[in-house]
């Protein structure tokens, strides 16, 4: 039996509704603060990126802490300016004393702490934030780095992304946190390969992480794939509907 236009009107946009339904989970799922290194390789300087989304409907997020490693300490810590942010660091002394290369060290970066100017530039409803800062050198191979991150809102309220993992499942609010690499390129705690120096001296790693290359190329197939199925379903649901109505006029 054939279907009026109507009927299938409603059936074309059920079937985007149901696409639609797929993809959201998706993108919702990793809503929390994250940690995007730019190498994990032992013994470089990298890049580490926070990205900060939005949680609340009612209050902007201006403020961001993030707790640095005191075990495994890194001997230097730089912010990269945000426009509308004051970030500063903050060093302390660690609860025992480190060895990095021969050298003891009592005291190192401790905590970064990025705050918005202002309203208009803290973080709103829907809308995220890129925090970066560059570090090193990174500790032996295998090494888990934990970097626990406050995030404050504009109501008062502080939520704390603490949480470290300890199975297969994700804690409610987890933790930042990246592991080290091999360093597969002999180049040791000197520039890894297509490493850039910047004028003050500074290394900073010009190559991507395998691990977090494959992360995001797995995230971006995903998202495509379940795009492509929403295309496809309300594309043909419209093709569908446009036929039934073309029959019902008397056209071809």
């Amino acid at each position: 039996m054939s279907k009026s236009p109507r009927a299938l009107a409603r059936l074309a946009a059920a079937g985007v509704a149901v696409a639609a339904l797929v993809v959201v989970p998706a993108a919702g799922a990793s809503a929390h603060v994250r940690v995007v290194p730019e190498s994990t390789t032992a013994g470089a300087w990298t890049t580490l990126t926070f990205r900060v989304p939005n949680e609340s409907p009612t209050a902007v997020t201006t403020s961001v802490a993030v707790d640095l490693p005191t075990d495994t300490p890194f001997l230097g810590v730089s912010t990269k300016p945000v426009p509308g942010w004051t970030a500063s660091v903050e060093e302390g002394d660690l609860p025992q004393s480190v060895d990095v290369d021969g050298t003891t060290i009592t005291r190192a970066p401790v905590r970064v702490v990025w705050t918005a100017d202002d309203e208009k530039a803290a973080i709103g409803d829907g809308e995220f934030q890129e925090l970066e800062i560059s570090v090193g050198p990174l500790p032996a191979a295998g090494t888990t780095l934990v970097l626990p991150a406050e995030q404050s809102y504009s109501d008062g309220s502080v939520v704390a992304w603490d949480d470290v993992a300890t199975g297969d499942d994700e804690p409610e609010h987890p933790a930042p946190a990246l592991v080290v690499t091999e360093d597969t390129t002999g180049a040791g705690h000197g520039a890894a390969h297509g490493d850039t120096e910047d004028a003050d001296g500074v290394t900073t790693e010009a190559t991507t992480s395998e691990q977090t290359t494959s992360e995001t190329t797995s995230s971006d197939g995903v998202a495509r794939a379940l795009g492509g199925v929403g295309v496809l379903l309300g594309g043909t649901a419209v093709a569908v509907a446009v036929t039934g109505r073309r029959r019902a006029t008397g056209g071809e």
